[in-house]
């Protein structure tokens, strides 16, 4: 393959990819999709609409990524979700940060662009703390804490640590085909779970659940098949153009891609900061929102309210950039992409960040019984 087809390919990895996170803003913005919001519900309201909307959209991307794993056209081994090795307590560390933080700063890092496009001040700020704080953990001096205290702890694994390599010995079947018969049965259970009430076939969160969920099955497909080269002609090894680490596939996550941004915007004129699929699915996130804002007449300027709304949305932001790293993704990160893998952490991560949103919802009701 001729330089003049990497880079064409390149760019059309690129525009998809930004194609489909405006989609997913459009679609946050129009139906609130959030796992903030949806998690706040339960505690707070025992309304479960918006976790059928959120689980729905888990069901459809395992359905649709072991899909693609059974017909040999995506492999988990080569994102960075089926890794070998286990960390589990920088998964659980991580998790609960990323939760806390999250409601702190009234919501995740999809729903801080989202606000942004919607013109919420406050999450401008939070988007740029969080950044920084991402970028820290990544290169900087809380990179040094992590790899130096949670990182250390780990559990080798025998193979990936996605479901269907860990268990395809046991179930008699490949990888490939333990993919299939997992992603059915775990992906059926969600969407049946979903269906099982009402409140899970409202229009509202049929297309929220079932848009986002398609959205992380295309990024998957972009990433993974479009921008898959066999042999770079330059390396001559496989690469997955527009990622951020060519060795890897890759889809929608909103931490490290919040470092990444603010990098490429401050080194522009360096030429050897490029454009990646996290970075234009950033800039997407925030361009569909302010469409679909604009379009319905809801965008509106929004700042903070006090010191004490200050001081919630920083800390918060910090613990999601810190957090969202050493967790290794995000509500979006893990809980859709890396869950859609089958990862043994995906699911620990997740589980650690829904943990951290109840307790900092539960501290939040806490601090208003006091000041009464």
């Amino acid at each position: 393959m001729q330089e003049i087809d990497i880079n064409s390919l390149t760019q059309q990895v690129l525009w998809s990819g930004f194609a489909l996170a405006f989609v997913f803003g459009a679609l946050a913005q129009r139906t609130h999709f959030c796992t903030m919001g949806a998690i706040a519900d339960i505690v707070n309201m025992g309304d479960w609409a918006r976790m059928r909307m959120w689980v729905l959209a888990i069901a459809v991307a395992i359905l649709g990524f072991n899909t693609m794993v059974y017909l040999g056209w995506v492999e988990a081994g080569k994102s960075i979700y089926a890794a070998p090795r286990l960390l589990w307590l920088s998964y659980i560390v991580g998790g609960l940060m990323f939760g806390f933080g999250m409601v702190l700063a009234s919501g995740c890092g999809n729903k801080t662009l989202v606000r942004i496009g919607a013109g919420n001040l406050k999450s401008l700020v939070v988007f740029v703390v969080m950044g920084v704080a991402a970028f820290a953990t990544l290169r900087g001096i809380t990179a040094v804490a992590r790899v130096n205290t949670v990182d250390t702890v780990a559990l080798a694994l025998p193979s990936g640590q996605d479901l269907p390599s860990l268990l395809a010995g046991a179930l008699g079947q490949s990888p490939r085909q333990a993919a299939l018969v997992l992603g059915l049965l775990l992906g059926g259970a969600l969407l049946a779970w979903v269906l099982a009430r009402a409140e899970g076939r409202r229009g509202e969160v049929l297309v929220g659940g079932l848009g986002s969920g398609l959205v992380i099955v295309g990024i998957w497909w972009v990433s993974g098949v479009l921008g898959h080269v066999a042999e770079h002609p330059e390396t001559l090894e496989e690469t997955f153009l527009g990622g951020s680490a060519p060795q890897r596939m890759e889809a929608l996550s909103f931490v490290a891609p919040f470092a990444g941004t603010l990098d490429w915007l401050m080194f522009f004129s360096d030429k050897s900061k490029v454009l990646t699929l996290g970075v234009v699915a950033v800039l997407g996130v925030i361009a569909g929102s302010a469409v679909c804002a604009l379009a319905t007449r809801s965008f509106r300027w929004e700042a903070f309210r006090g010191v004490e709304d200050t001081a919630n949305h920083l800390v918060g932001a910090v613990l999601m950039g810190v957090g969202g790293v050493v967790a290794m993704g995000c509500t979006v990160g893990q809980g859709l992409s890396g869950v859609s893998t089958l990862s043994l952490g995906s699911f620990i991560a997740l589980a650690a960040i829904v943990a951290g949103a109840v307790l900092a919802l539960r501290y939040q009701v806490w601090r208003l019984e006091r000041m009464v």
